[in-house]
């Protein structure tokens, strides 16, 4: 899944910096970034956002999930966009979500009942 948005910044890096080999080259242009260089670069951004939790590139792959999910993404779409094989790892997702828990209104809820309280016959 890519942004229409984020497309058009890798344009815009893309055309500013005209890489040879790798969209994102590592130290030697010859080679792509490393896990490593991806690592330093997200606890560099980490770091001036002003987050003190420990982030990896994990956490923001967590973290889409689970906006999706909050979104009130079926769960199995959102299994395919981070390619896990089986929906029970996905599903590990929904004890995070705990917003959209709260935010689910019991079907009761939506009857149009008027309680009454009776008082029990003397």
């Amino acid at each position: 899944m890519l942004s229409p948005q984020l497309l058009q910044l890798l344009r815009e890096w893309w055309k500013a910096a005209r890489p040879q080999v790798w969209l994102f080259p590592g130290q030697n242009p010859i080679n792509p970034v490393t896990a490593r260089q991806l690592n330093r670069a997200v606890t560099a951004a980490k770091d001036l956002a002003g987050i003190s939790k420990r982030v990896s590139p994990h956490t923001l792959r967590h973290s889409f999930a689970t906006h999706l999910l909050e979104q009130g993404v079926d769960i199995r779409v959102i299994q395919v966009l981070v390619g896990h094989a089986k929906l029970e790892t996905t599903a590990l997702y929904t004890r995070v979500a705990v917003n959209t828990v709260r935010d689910i209104k019991s079907p009761l809820d939506r009857l149009d009942i008027k309680l009454t309280k009776k008082t029990p016959p003397a």
